[in-house]
């Protein structure tokens, strides 16, 4: 059992930035593809972001890339999404999630999710 625990979120306005955080408390953090994923009101949850275990090799959803940088502290067991150049479509409630399969953007793939950040961009 992994426990996730989000944290970071908020009400910022577009072209701000936040950065989110994601801590686990399993030692074995660093075993897993992290991912962060949103979900909008009235919308599926859709992939933002994943990092493989050692953090050198990352994916990004289209909508996000070169806005979102997804990073891991495997000493810290933590990861983070530092999100700038926010816009209102990127409201939603992020969350992130662990997954033993490499560098997964799947949904379906990742096993263990914290319980979500609100993220709300105001224009």
């Amino acid at each position: 059992q992994v426990n996730l625990v989000e944290s970071g979120g908020g009400l910022v306005q577009a072209g701000g930035s936040l950065r989110l955080s994601c801590a686990a408390s399993e030692r074995t953090f660093s075993m897993y593809t992290m991912g962060w994923f949103r979900q909008a009101p009235g919308k599926e949850r859709e992939f933002v972001a994943a990092i493989n275990r050692s953090g050198g090799g990352t994916d990004y959803a289209v909508s996000v890339k070169g806005r979102f940088t997804i990073s891991r502290d495997n000493a810290k067991n933590t990861v983070y999404l530092q999100m700038n150049s926010l816009k209102p479509e990127d409201t939603a409630v992020y969350y992130c999630g662990a997954s033993a399969v490499v560098l997964t953007n799947r949904l379906y793939d990742y096993r263990y999710w914290g319980q979500g950040a609100q993220v709300t961009v105001s224009s």
